[in-house]
């Protein structure tokens, strides 16, 4: 059972860490410069470095998997390797890319580029002009991996920026080509043009030789909302913009309309997801709908003719129903069809509809597997320019990833095949369930040594949230550094996260977050009631929306757990609305303004449950500088306070990264080799390399 863990008597707005919100502020500098020192001191040595070597090398091989998109006739890709940590942009053809070694056209040096202005450049996302005629794109690039970017134009054929072309500062943008000299800018840039998230509050048209500044607002939502954006559409006859309100993160409503502005509201509930083909729209639910004299249940997915819809039309069609272990994971068109991604008691499927005025012909992709993790997606990055040329990726925690080619829905052909980067003779992939605090099937993929010892170093890792789903992936970094060395590797699919729809979603939501959390914990008994473990060999790593679940595991489960890993995590649930792109989550979490949402949530905020006396076992706390989606204070302050309580706390921040482990592979290595290296000393399996 877990422990007391009811927050301390102190105000919950008495906060003495507040100055480690200041991210560039001198003393949390200071703060964070010491930590870091601390902490490598003790576990930056020799083993730390040979695994972070070892793993920097894996990321930077040349046999690594290119994975690209198709604009205009060209395969693009972004390519990152000890040469070129900052990565090259490149492009090739088709053709060639089915070669072993490809010949790449390079259209810009991002290290080269930020030598050259003095900038960390990342290149974060490029938007191309669909058909290929206009060699013109918007460039995002961000620094040092942050979601804020700067846009700027660039000519692909002189490779070079356009002078005077369309820039604009510092922010969290998004934009739209309407043709080759007018934008739809989405951006939180300019006086009062940002949301209480941080995001886009308008959508401005953006005219060549204009200033962003002056660009007249087309759209536009309150500032309390999380955001808006646009999107042109030119799979129909004629081009049409969809205008996107976000009110929250599961909540929208959404117009048709042009660059002038909105004009049709969609007549959809505003929990949706929403795909628009040609003259079809397909629907899926999240909560249950009556419209023309019919209940659709949650989870469904509903196809209708979009014009007919735009007219009154409501009689839709069924066309995907959902099981109690069964459920859609995404949806998206290619060349007229839709194709479905679903999760049947966690083994992928894919089906394949074709409408007509007939109805909706049904069929399943071919040829891919029913057990490990498959991921398909268009090779276009624009459905317009579609010819129905699929992408797949297939892979398991013992199997690296293999790129298929799908051309004409037929069964898919290799492309590429990625390097196997650690041993994994004897390795067996199993799968189990543990039996949750009310009852509740948790089902946990274990890959390890067949044999049980009552003993083995165990890594768990689980998500839980936001209507997720997480996958057993190859995972090069656990393979090399744990499963190869004999350690067992644990996934868990707690609730919180997508694996089984909307209800295994909202029962791990707003309050049920910490039932979630307690899935996790019995995952961990299991273990032990198996004969896999003890208690004191489990390590568990959870990042963002898993560091409120390591947390925790840390104030409410300690003694399931040997050590502790919580990276770029959310942790004072009091203040997260108030920091950076928090508010945006208030739809999973609840709003701790409202005292009946913080009655729930104060009882999971491990900032405030953490008190003096406990057995914690050891935990380091990662974030990085440059997080402007989660903000680093949650993890400073959280590493301070237990610091203070003397408990053996660690924290490390490097000065960038994103909402990532690092911006570079090498900077991603080094994070992920730290954590390792803590997490397998503190278990008392130490590093074999110290």
């Amino acid at each position: 059972m877990p422990i007391d863990d009811r927050p301390t008597t102190a105000a919950p707005d008495d906060d003495p860490y507040l100055w480690l919100e200041e991210i560039e502020g001198d003393r949390a500098l200071d703060f964070v410069e010491q930590q870091n020192r601390l902490t490598l001191q003790k576990f930056g040595g020799a083993g730390f470095i040979t695994d972070r070597d070892t793993l920097a090398a894996i990321y930077d091989r040349p046999d690594n998997i290119p994975y690209v998109t198709r604009r205009g006739g060209f395969l693009y890709n972004i390519w990152k390797d000890a040469k070129n940590p900052r990565g090259l942009w490149r492009r090739t053809t088709l053709e060639e890319f089915r070669r072993p070694n490809p010949e790449w056209e390079i259209l810009l040096d991002v290290d080269k580029l930020a030598l050259e202005e003095g900038q960390d450049w990342i290149l974060s996302w490029v938007q191309t002009l669909p058909g290929g005629a206009d060699p013109r794109g918007i460039l995002a690039l961000s620094r040092g991996g942050s979601d804020a970017v700067t846009l700027r134009e660039f000519d692909i054929e002189t490779k070079t920026f356009v002078a005077g072309g369309f820039a604009l500062p510092e922010a969290k943008s998004g934009a739209n080509w309407i043709d080759a000299d007018t934008l739809l800018l989405s951006s939180a840039f300019g006086e009062g043009l940002a949301t209480t998230s941080g995001y886009a509050r308008t959508v401005r048209l953006w005219r060549r030789g204009m200033d962003a500044n002056m660009a007249p607002v087309v759209f536009e939502t309150a500032a309390n909302n999380m955001a808006v954006y646009s999107d042109i559409d030119r799979t129909g006859a004629v081009p049409r913009v969809w205008f996107v309100e976000r009110l929250d993160f599961f909540n929208h409503h959404i117009w048709l309309g042009d660059e002038t502005g909105a004009q049709t509201k969609l007549d959809l509930p505003s929990d949706i997801w929403l795909e628009a083909h040609r003259d079809w729209l397909a629907v899926k639910l999240r909560t249950e709908w009556t419209i023309g004299g019919r209940s659709f249940a949650p989870d469904l997915v509903l196809g209708i003719s979009l014009s007919a819809f735009i007219k009154g039309d409501r009689n839709f069609s069924i066309v995907f129903e959902p099981g109690p272990r069964r459920a859609l994971q995404g949806f998206f068109w290619s060349a007229g069809r839709l194709v479905l991604s679903v999760l049947d008691e966690l083994r992928p499927l894919f089906e394949v509809l074709t409408p007509s005025t007939s109805g909706w012909a049904r069929t399943t992709l071919p040829g891919l597997p029913e057990i490990g993790v498959v991921d398909v997606w268009r090779l276009d990055t624009y459905e317009s320019e579609s010819n129905g040329d699929l992408l797949a990726n297939i892979q398991d925690p013992l199997t690296p990833s293999s790129l298929m080619l799908i051309e004409g829905f037929e069964s898919p052909t290799l492309l590429k095949q990625a390097p196997r980067t650690f041993a994994s003779d004897g390795l067996v992939i199993t799968q189990h369930e543990a039996i949750s605090i009310d009852g509740e099937r948790i089902p946990y993929v274990q890959t390890g040594p067949a044999a049980e010892t009552g003993y083995a170093p165990v890594y768990m890792n689980a998500y839980g949230g936001f209507g997720l789903a997480v996958r057993p992936y190859y995972n090069s970094a656990l393979g090399k550094l744990w499963l190869e060395r004999g350690g067992t590797c644990v996934q868990a699919n707690i609730r919180g996260g997508g694996e089984y729809g909307t209800r295994w979603h909202d029962a791990g939501r707003f309050a049920g977050k910490r039932l979630a959390h307690d899935d996790f914990a019995a995952v961990a008994a299991d273990l032990v009631w198996r004969g896999v473990t003890r208690p004191d060999r489990i390590a568990a790593e959870g990042g963002s929306n898993g560091g409120i679940l390591i947390s925790n595991m840390l104030t409410r489960y300690p003694e399931r757990f040997g050590a502790l890993f919580c990276t770029i995590p959310l942790i004072d649930m009091r203040r997260y609305t108030k920091l950076l792109a928090g508010a945006s989550w208030i739809a999973e979490y609840g709003d701790p303004d409202k005292p009946e949402e913080w009655a729930w949530l104060q009882t999971y905020s491990a900032y405030h449950t953490a008190r003096p006396g406990q057995k914690y076992p050891p935990i380091l706390i990662a974030t990085t500088r440059r997080d402007d989606r989660v903000h680093p204070g949650h993890a400073r302050k959280m590493a301070a306070k237990l610091q203070a309580m003397g408990y053996e706390a660690y924290f490390y921040e490097p000065a960038a990264g994103g909402h990532g482990y690092g911006k570079d592979n090498k900077e991603r290595a080094a994070f992920t080799a730290l954590g390792y290296t803590f997490l397998r000393n503190k278990i008392g399996w130490p590093d074999r390399a110290a």
